[in-house]
């Protein structure tokens, strides 16, 4: 199961603000378009990878729907600390973390420069 959470991610999110001046992160895509687009982007040899949403706890729902563990990419050793601290406070909730490393070449890529590419390969947009 790949799953696409609705909860904002650094990197991944429209700033703005609340009524108080509080800065607010918003996803920058829905979540079920996000989750649609991981769908086509799939390889069609994946048939037994289910694509979902939610809302919440990660560790909640992966225990609603009997997963045994939840698997996480670590791009670099920097992003261990918090890694660490979601698989202290999900296997207090019952959900053991696996960390999967990127690949070395892949290690620098964000999804900001992922966007930046995908805007520079498709040309510029004519009105």
């Amino acid at each position: 199961m790949v799953g696409v959470d609705d909860k904002p991610k650094p990197g991944r999110h429209v700033y703005g603000w609340d009524d108080r001046g509080n800065v607010v992160a918003q996803p920058a895509a829905e979540a079920t378009a996000r989750a649609a687009l991981v769908r086509d982007a799939m390889p069609a040899v994946w048939g037994n990878v289910e694509v979902d949403t939610w809302s919440g706890l990660t560790s909640a729902y992966c225990l609603r729907r009997g997963a045994a563990v939840i698997v996480r990419g670590v791009r670099r050793a920097a992003d261990l600390r918090y890694e660490y601290q979601l698989a202290a406070m999900n296997e207090q909730l019952g959900m053991q973390t696996v960390w999967l490393p990127a690949r070395p070449q892949l290690a620098a890529t964000s999804s900001t420069v992922a966007r930046a590419y995908r805007s520079a390969e498709s040309g510029p947009s004519v009105a």
